[in-house]
């Protein structure tokens, strides 16, 4: 009687055995997310998400191999550094369904340390006044796209950079209302709410012109939104309704309000993108990849992304965020010389002191 045949195993495809193996070491850095992740914010999901696209082979073989060892290496001359850091300014505009798509209302400053695994960030107020421009701070970005092509991010990066006395070196925008297909993507997120709320005044999609019948209050233009205290799991469309938010009554009225619950939605986005549930799942990244690659525009080359994605994943306890204090800030009466709107302005007449305050947070100096 002749002995069965056994069945021989095939060989790994080669090209699964390398996608695994990037997979395991991405899964590697997931505890950076668990561990406080905060400020992994808007440019750690697009890093992440286009690192994912590098994985998934959406490049060149060659291009892949040079960026996974971008990654890995994080070699010095692939990336500006200045003073052992590298600053990036994150923009994120209203995008398609907003009453104003251009305007970026979400204005962060991060700084990623070089030597050691930190990472900085600081959300500034959308309303601040630039007497230079005549225009407030979230609209510098949309005036600088009307003078030339790119020119947005150009004027971004150097009123930033007036305002904060620190060098920025790259910056990437991104359209927030993708935010909302990302998150129904990843099946919602879950984000703490510290306090209930109610906006009674929420602009409706589409509404922005409706004359309601003569109604002098235009209140069909709005709908009434309400957030209650404690953890939820949020659609996109919620999502965006707890960031958006700027008519609540009482504390979460206000600009630096509306930062944090921005943060919040940002670093519940990241950390569901960063799972080991989303890595594993090839389908959903690619629908990821497909969204961020179309909703972003940055100055950054694919090597310094790499780069800083390795950087920010390797922050487990460095992972700080910060919001530009309003002692800093004053808001003057709504005159002509601010063109009759509710602005900020730096309180000391100058940015003296707000520069002594970046300095503080970035590089420990002027802390006293």
């Amino acid at each position: 009687m002749e002995d069965p045949v056994v069945p021989q195993p095939k060989p790994p495809n080669k090209t699964n055995v390398v996608i695994s193996r990037i997979k395991r070491r991405i899964l590697k850095y997931t505890w950076a997310v668990r561990g406080g992740i905060l400020g992994l914010s808007i440019l750690g999901l697009y890093l992440a998400v286009l690192f994912v696209g590098f994985v998934l082979g959406k490049t060149p073989f060659g291009s892949f191999v040079k960026l996974s060892g971008d990654f890995i290496f994080t070699p010095r001359d692939k990336i500006e550094i200045l003073d052992g850091r590298t600053n990036v300014l994150i923009l994120g505009k209203g995008g398609e369904g907003h009453e104003a798509p251009d305007l970026t209302d979400t204005i962060i400053f991060a700084s990623i340390s070089k030597e050691d695994p930190e990472v900085k960030l600081v959300s500034l107020p959308r309303d601040i006044w630039i007497p230079e421009l005549r225009t407030k701070l979230n609209s510098v970005y949309y005036w600088g796209n009307q003078k030339q092509s790119g020119g947005g991010i150009i004027l971004a990066k150097s009123t930033i950079e007036q305002i904060s006395g620190e060098t920025i070196q790259y910056a990437v925008v991104v359209d927030f209302s993708s935010f909302k297909e990302v998150i129904d993507t990843l099946g919602g997120v879950e984000v703490e709410v510290e306090r209930a709320f109610s906006d009674d005044k929420y602009p409706i999609v589409g509404k922005e012109n409706d004359e309601c019948g003569g109604d002098p209050e235009f209140a069909c233009r709005y709908e009434t939104i309400h957030f209650e205290k404690g953890l939820q799991i949020m659609d996109g469309e919620t999502s965006l309704k707890f960031a958006r938010s700027r008519n609540a009554e009482g504390d979460e009225g206000t600009d630096f309000a509306r930062s944090r619950r921005q943060q919040k939605i940002i670093l519940a986005t990241s950390q569901k993108v960063l799972s080991g549930k989303i890595l594993l799942s090839p389908k959903t990244l690619l629908k990821l990849w497909k969204i961020i690659r179309t909703s972003t525009e940055t100055d950054l080359t694919d090597s310094a992304s790499a780069i800083l994605a390795r950087r920010l994943l390797s922050s487990k306890d460095n992972l700080k965020s910060f919001v530009l204090p309003e002692e800093l800030l004053v808001n003057p009466p709504e005159t002509p010389r601010y063109d009759n709107l509710y602005v900020f302005i730096p309180k000391s007449g100058d940015w003296e002191d707000i520069h002594n305050w970046f300095d503080c947070i970035v590089t420990g100096i002027n802390c006293n």
